[in-house]
């Protein structure tokens, strides 16, 4: 099920390459401790800061300032709410994270994306959002969120998850009570785009006991509507 799209996201055409002296720099330990290849080499003679370049397939696309990444790899990581308003070293770096599988990933990290994916359908205001925190008690601490996004827009909300609490009924929010554990380590969102397909963006973590969760976040309608049509296929 939602393990086949981790595999499937694991096959990532990114590679990630810093230029420093230091081969010990936090980003470098960002991505080691996340479970993320990373290659480094020295700096080249003449260049005075430390950089990241991002390839795909082995072919140059973006470059970023090393002390940049730093700052945007610092927790929670929050996905750009418009590519358009990046540069295309900032494109490049967020695209290849979001194709990118993350292991050791916190509750709070995997919160503040969902956030972003959140607040993303709420300004879009339409189509539909599908979301699992695992078991549908967990949505206790969310519904506050959902009730609010239910009634300011015209989304289409459907909550997932292990069937341990029945939920209050609300307008514009449909529950899905799922009756074994298959749901139960999958946090998951899949926001469809509503009329704009580009603005689709998706979640998948899976919980590991002791470990956080591994996942990734993506922006490839394709891949969300395979999110949404694998959460949905659960709880038929």
């Amino acid at each position: 099920m939602l393990d086949s799209l981790l595999a499937d996201a694991r096959s990532s055409d990114h590679q990630f390459v810093i230029h420093s002296d230091d081969p010990e720099t936090a980003a470098a330990d960002w991505f080691r401790n996340h479970d993320v290849d990373v290659a480094h080499r020295p700096l080249p003679e003449g260049i005075p800061r430390p950089f990241l370049v991002v390839e795909r397939d082995g072919e140059f696309v973006g470059v970023l300032d090393l002390a940049e990444v730093e700052r945007l790899l610092e927790p929670p990581i929050e996905p750009p709410a418009s590519r358009e308003e990046l540069s295309p070293g900032h494109r490049e770096f967020f695209d290849a994270l979001a194709g990118t599988v993350f292991t050791s990933i916190s509750r709070r990290e995997l919160l503040a994306v969902s956030r972003e994916i959140e607040d993303r359908a709420r300004r879009v205001g339409d189509g539909s959002l599908h979301v699992s925190f695992q078991r549908l008690s967990m949505f206790r601490s969310q519904q506050e969120v959902y009730e609010r996004i239910a009634t300011e827009t015209a989304l289409d909300i459907h909550v997932h998850g292990v069937d341990d609490w029945t939920p209050p009924e609300r307008s514009g929010i449909h529950y899905h009570a799922h009756q074994d554990e298959q749901l139960a380590p999958y946090w998951v969102l899949a926001f469809d785009g509503g009329p704009d397909e580009t603005q689709a963006s998706g979640l998948v973590g899976r919980e590991r006991p002791g470990e956080g969760f591994t996942g990734f976040w993506t922006n490839d309608e394709g891949m969300v509507e395979r999110i949404r049509t694998n959460v949905a296929s659960a709880t038929a």
